[in-house]
């Protein structure tokens, strides 16, 4: 088994924590983890991976190890997530990768392929979405907030960071919610507890507006570059429907499409299969 090596590095004055493994020397796959979790849902994935390929999964500025400045010194938007991102490619030397995006991960890894398309080989997308399709009514609390940027809209919202909350979106829609481990939630829940997290939380609710309205750029880069695309998608994701992944074909018909019969975070209780797709999408 390869070894995981565990390191923070100063991105313009933030620490930005990550996980290493796999021979530099390797193609690099740069992992890009979703809310409300951080690099640690990649803790079954890349054992299966590293052995072929360099690995490297961040946790975002407020998530995980990295550091979360207060919001008078940061302001959390995808804008910056992603300039976080793609500087902190620029420090560690990446000069080119595939990128596997989830959740949130989908918008900052879209926006660093969308800018710097000569860097980003290849594009995995396990539940990250880009098209209107994918938008279930799940996201209607959101969108009113969109909407309507109130305080009582806003702290509508906190239901959603709550430890019963994180739990229902690891186990709905798994057939088995006994298979899921509690490592992934309770540690979600724990680095939730921070101080500020949830005003951090609530601003990317917010913010999350902005992805949607570049969906026509992400659909204009893909149309441009023709990146190769593999979606693993869990089938009964309360939160990005199966036809975000169909999607994906509007713009790039050679995208590979693959479903399983879990939820939200496939990767709990797909990891084998998601790793065996990847290793063939990658070949």
């Amino acid at each position: 088994m390869s070894k995981i090596n565990y390191r923070k590095v100063a991105v313009d004055g933030l620490d930005v924590f990550y996980r290493e493994a796999g021979a530099v020397n390797k193609p690099t796959l740069l992992l890009l983890h979703g809310f409300p979790s951080s690099s640690h849902m990649f803790r079954d994935l890349i054992p299966l991976l590293a052995d072929r390929f360099h690995i490297v999964a961040p946790d975002l500025p407020g998530f995980g190890q990295s550091d979360a400045p207060s919001r008078d010194r940061f302001a959390y938007t995808f804008d910056n997530l992603a300039s976080v991102i793609t500087r902190f490619t620029e420090v560690l030397k990446l000069d080119r990768f595939a990128v596997y995006v989830f959740d949130y991960g989908s918008p900052v890894g879209l926006r660093v392929a969308m800018n710097h398309p000569e860097r980003v080989t290849a594009i995995i997308s396990q539940n990250g979405n880009a098209y209107r399709e994918g938008l279930s009514d799940g996201w209607d609390p959101i969108r009113k907030y969109w909407q309507e940027p109130t305080q009582e809209n806003r702290n509508a919202l906190r239901a959603l960071l709550t430890p019963a909350t994180t739990y229902w979106q690891y186990t709905h829609g798994v057939p088995d919610a006994q298979a899921v481990s509690p490592d992934g939630y309770s540690l979600d829940d724990f680095y939730m507890t921070r101080l500020g997290i949830h005003d951090v939380q609530l601003d990317l609710f917010l913010d999350y507006a902005s992805n949607v309205a570049l969906y026509p750029e992400f659909h204009s880069y893909f149309r441009r570059h023709q990146p190769p695309l593999l979606a693993v998608w869990g089938r009964n994701d309360p939160f990005f429907l199966p036809a975000g992944a169909d999607a994906f074909k509007q713009d790039l018909p050679n995208a590979e499409i693959h479903f399983y019969e879990t939820g939200h975070f496939a990767l709990e209780t797909h990891a084998n299969e998601i790793a065996a797709a990847i290793r063939q999408f990658l070949k």
